[in-house]
């Protein structure tokens, strides 16, 4: 079983100008500062070591991921490896789409799951996860509050269980 975890950085780990009942923490990312729940973080260091699941940063942050919010917040992601918006910037359409897709068809996993607080605004990529079907989970969450426990609940749910 080859799962693959996207995952997005500002609305989702780090909501912007959190709001909600959840315990925030601030710290800084050591090239800003960011807010983010623990709990959440402690969901997705779980979440992580799920038996053939490869976890993949899609963010603005690229490299940045790994190296500072890491270390800053607690993530288990230092070695997951990140996507770049080097090369695909060119073409049309959103830069994440396009790298998603590449390393899609470059490692072929059975199952994937997206998380970026973006993907209900872009039409392209929810047409492309609707061509995908039962092998694609996209969760877009509200960017104020970031990933909730319940959307963590269905990746892993999704991650874990069979597709058919």
């Amino acid at each position: 079983m080859k799962r693959t975890l996207y995952l997005d950085v500002d609305g989702v780990i780090c909501p912007f100008g959190p709001t909600g009942p959840t315990a925030w923490q601030r710290t800084d990312a050591g090239l800003l500062p960011v807010a983010f729940a623990a709990e959440l973080v402690a969901g997705l260091n779980t979440l992580a070591r799920t038996p053939g699941l490869r976890c993949v940063w899609l963010t603005s942050w690229e490299e940045l991921a790994p190296q500072y919010l890491c270390p800053a917040v607690g993530l288990d992601g230092t070695r997951w490896p990140f996507l770049a918006s080097e090369g695909t910037a060119g073409g049309a359409g959103w830069w994440k789409l396009s790298a998603l897709q590449e390393d899609v068809e470059e490692t072929r996993p059975d199952a994937v799951a997206w998380i970026d607080d973006q993907l209900a605004f872009e039409g392209e990529a929810q047409k492309w996860a609707r061509f995908l079907g039962r092998r694609i989970l996209t969760v877009s969450p509200d960017p104020r509050r970031g990933i909730s426990p319940t959307e963590l609940a269905r990746v892993a749910g999704f991650l874990a269980g069979p597709l058919f």
